[in-house]
């Protein structure tokens, strides 16, 4: 039976994935958006695109909006890479939170069939980890916990909540700028040196292409309440950063020697100094990061294929794309539109 999906975010990254997913199984999709549109994306032609602000509008507008349609899907929200003045926290409410608790009693209330989230996969290590205080020391992770949390207390056998605990993305989207931006300016400042120094751990990881076909999988094979630990590949920093280098042009061999997290942690007061200096909170605790970073936060892939449905792709050339366009806007300044879309621009569509 086709589905009518409304959802928030449909333009930007990993919505327009699962809109593509959807539109493939004969749904239909509804997206509230943002604009403007990232120039040359190839956004489903059948997508129907709202360009409204969710958090703007009135809870008659968002009926109406809703009104005909039967899943709801979040993808939209800030991750700890956006910048708030303190306390970082109210943003991550404001962003992540309070949107679902306007649109999902709304869901609930015409009658939908039930809701996927995009989430964080720190949400899984800040549950799975009680002794390390994930979510006292960090922002970011306690809100997740908290939409997760939430949108949990809304599920029952007439309304399913899923949510996407989701790791490292690859791949691109034409005209929007990628997060790995980050990446390159830490990475760059040890170009000089014989070797890089990270830490020892690794992460799960998937393609957009991937994501849009678990969120799809999500709405086929939910009942009541359940976070999904999303990975397709398991890559330690090491292998992983032997691909930034060679889509950076600096060859396949570059030594890469994992360091303890203290010695990281050595150099974290700099990064506190700074955000101190800019008036900025971070959302995750620079001093815990290192030891976060040092762990394999690995995920078993059985979920992801077997159960929602992903197919195998190209990891090592997504992280290669990705890295790539990265390099075109810190080394050549080429202007892309950013993860981001309201007017204090802050706010992402995932």
């Amino acid at each position: 039976m086709s589905q009518k999906v409304f959802m928030i975010g449909g333009t930007g990254l990993l919505g327009s994935k699962a809109a593509e997913q959807f539109i493939a199984h004969g749904d239909s999709v509804k997206t509230l958006a943002l604009p403007p549109l990232p120039e040359g994306a190839p956004l489903p032609e059948e997508m129907e695109i709202i360009f409204k602000d969710v958090n703007k509008c009135t809870d008659e507008e968002l009926e109406e909006l809703m009104t005909g349609c039967d899943t709801l899907v979040y993808a939209a929200g800030v991750d700890e890479r956006a910048e708030f003045p303190p306390p970082v926290y109210d943003a991550y409410y404001k962003y992540n939170i309070a949107p679902l608790k306007r649109l999902m009693p709304m869901a609930k209330k015409l009658g939908y069939k039930g809701t996927v989230i995009c989430g964080s996969y720190f949400s899984w290590m800040a549950k799975n980890f009680p002794k390390m205080k994930i979510r006292e020391r960090n922002p970011y992770m306690r809100s997740r916990l908290d939409q997760e949390e939430y949108a949990f207390s809304l599920a029952d056998d007439n309304f399913y909540v899923a949510v996407m605990e989701l790791p490292y993305i690859f791949g691109t989207q034409p005209g929007r700028r990628p997060v790995w931006t980050v990446l390159i300016n830490q990475i760059k400042m040890m170009d000089k040196l014989p070797a890089t120094f990270y830490p020892k751990g690794g992460t799960a990881m998937l393609t957009i292409r991937q994501v849009g076909e678990v969120i799809y999988g999500a709405t086929q094979a939910t009942k009541g309440a359940r976070a999904y630990p999303i990975s397709c590949y398991n890559m330690k920093w090491d292998e992983f950063l032997k691909i930034v280098y060679d889509a950076r042009g600096m060859g396949k061999n570059r030594k890469v020697i994992g360091i303890p997290p203290w010695m990281m942690a050595m150099a974290m007061p700099l990064y506190k100094l700074d955000f101190k200096k800019r008036g900025i909170e971070s959302g995750m605790d620079p001093m815990q990061l290192p030891y976060l970073m040092d762990y394999d936060l690995f995920f078993d892939t059985e979920t992801s294929y077997h159960d929602l449905g992903a197919t195998p792709d190209d990891i090592k050339a997504a992280i290669f794309d990705s890295i790539k366009v990265s390099v075109d806007v810190v080394e050549n300044g080429k202007e892309l539109l950013g993860m981001k879309g309201e007017e204090d621009q802050n706010v992402s569509s995932l």
